[in-house]
């Protein structure tokens, strides 16, 4: 008798736990939809035609390397910043927002270097990179900066 009220006992804390699991949000009669969910993953720089230049004044490129490109503009009205980066022989590069305020955007351009080397090319490359901005850029600042970062050698498949 004792194993069937725990039974029990379990089966209707079973159905309470589940019945709450699943409360999707009713929009109902005059009620907002949900937002959409903001932008996930890389964002792929577009055609010059649909690219709005950002002036110099208002690019910090003071912690890039001498040699480095300091090309910046925006694209999808504000929301996104196209930076060139800088790769060469094996490395890839790509970009992150490391801050966002009311002043400035700071990227990183982040450059990905396999570990151990192995043969590379002696070439360098200049690929646009992209970042998804929280809200239009505006009158900020984008500062860039560069990091030099040490990846695993992805192996080729057998």
């Amino acid at each position: 008798m004792r194993r069937l009220h725990t039974a029990l006992g379990a089966g209707v804390l079973l159905l309470a736990v589940t019945a709450c699991a699943d409360q999707s949000p009713d929009v109902g009669f005059g009620g907002e939809p949900p937002a959409p969910p903001a932008q996930q993953g890389p964002v792929e720089p577009k055609p010059e035609q649909e690219r709005q230049a950002v002036p110099p004044d208002a690019v910090d490129a003071s912690k890039l390397p001498e040699s480095y490109p300091t090309d910046v503009w925006t694209q999808d009205n504000g929301k996104a910043v196209v930076a060139t980066g800088q790769e060469g022989g094996c490395s890839k590069v790509h970009a992150e927002v490391a801050e966002q305020n009311d002043q400035q955007v700071r990227i990183v351009l982040v450059d990905e270097t396999p570990e151990p080397a192995g043969a590379c090319t002696m070439d360098l490359r200049y690929p646009p990179v992209a970042v998804a901005l929280d809200e239009e850029l505006g009158d900020r600042t984008v500062v860039l900066e560069q990091r030099d970062v040490k990846v695993p050698r992805e192996e080729p498949p057998n």
